[in-house]
């Protein structure tokens, strides 16, 4: 009677233990004999984590208004970042009217190449008046906080918060305003006393390291990575090219643009883009 007694207790007591295996190896982080760890990939609720969203910049608009009343920093030729001081001389986004009367333009947005006799203006007619030598000038290099370019005085003024390349990008397009629209310009060579809208994005991308000689608009359609950029969007047919960098387009086309002026521009971003192949430079 004594031995049963024994017996009971003692299988009463390995009842209780054996389930306890369990638990310690959940309590401390261990494999259960036949099972498998907890999964890390789940958030606490059991749901799989999210992925992290791809920064994109927008490519459309509503409306044409880029006004912009916000603060405004310039990066100086030593490197620093400094209040934006507006010139009180005439803005920057002056006509380009003198110089084109020299020179006969095509009125054509195409960006193929045309030959051009020596030291006259790409474009020009037999006959025509050479332009002078002039080109691309140097502009303030403006900065906006955030992670959207902003129109200021007829500039591009660059995001602080994007890649040092698309800000070059932008720089590099502000060289160009106030230079008329000249077909064929800007193939011959990247520097050019004026540009068609393909020559005007090759000397974008060039600026910043991106492109090594000038590509035409036909070129632009299988030129980097397909579809839309994070930071910049190049939009390309046969007879048109233009780019939307941060928010903002630049484009010889005044389309969808109340400013009707002509030659490289930044402009507001359009309604829709359709008709064109869509490409954006790798990583960008």
């Amino acid at each position: 009677m004594r031995v049963r007694t024994l017996s009971l207790v003692f299988c009463s007591l390995s009842f209780l233990v054996i389930p306890a295996t369990p638990a310690l190896a959940v309590a401390t982080g261990g494999v259960v004999a036949g099972g498998s760890a907890p999964s890390t990939s789940k958030t606490p609720t059991g749901a799989s984590a999210p992925t992290p969203a791809i920064h994109t910049d927008p490519v459309t608009a509503r409306t044409p208004n880029i006004t912009y009343k916000g603060p405004v920093y310039e990066k100086t030729a030593s490197g620093q970042v400094v209040p934006y001081q507006v010139p009180s001389s005439a803005s920057t986004s002056t006509s380009a009217s003198a110089a084109t009367s020299t020179a006969q333009a095509n009125p054509l947005t195409g960006g193929s190449p045309v030959a051009a006799a020596p030291g006259a203006a790409p474009g020009a007619a037999p006959g025509a008046l050479t332009l002078s030598e002039v080109g691309p000038t140097a502009k303030p290099e403006l900065l906006v906080p955030g992670a959207t370019a902003r129109y200021v005085d007829g500039l591009a003024a660059a995001p602080i918060s994007a890649p040092a390349v698309v800000q070059e990008i932008i720089w590099a397009g502000d060289e160009l305003i106030g230079l008329p629209y000249i077909y064929g310009g800007g193939h011959g060579s990247f520097i050019s006393p004026g540009y068609d809208c393909s020559g005007t994005v090759s000397f974008a991308l060039h600026g910043a390291g991106l492109l090594a000689t000038p590509e035409d608009s036909s070129e632009f359609e299988v030129w980097g990575s397909h579809g839309l950029g994070r930071w910049v969007t190049i939009f390309s047919n046969p007879g048109h090219a233009y780019m939307t960098v941060a928010g903002l387009r630049l484009d010889t086309s005044s389309a969808d643009d109340p400013s009707n002026e002509q030659g490289p521009r930044w402009r507001p971003l359009r309604p829709a883009n359709p008709g064109f192949v869509v490409r954006h430079p790798l990583g960008l």
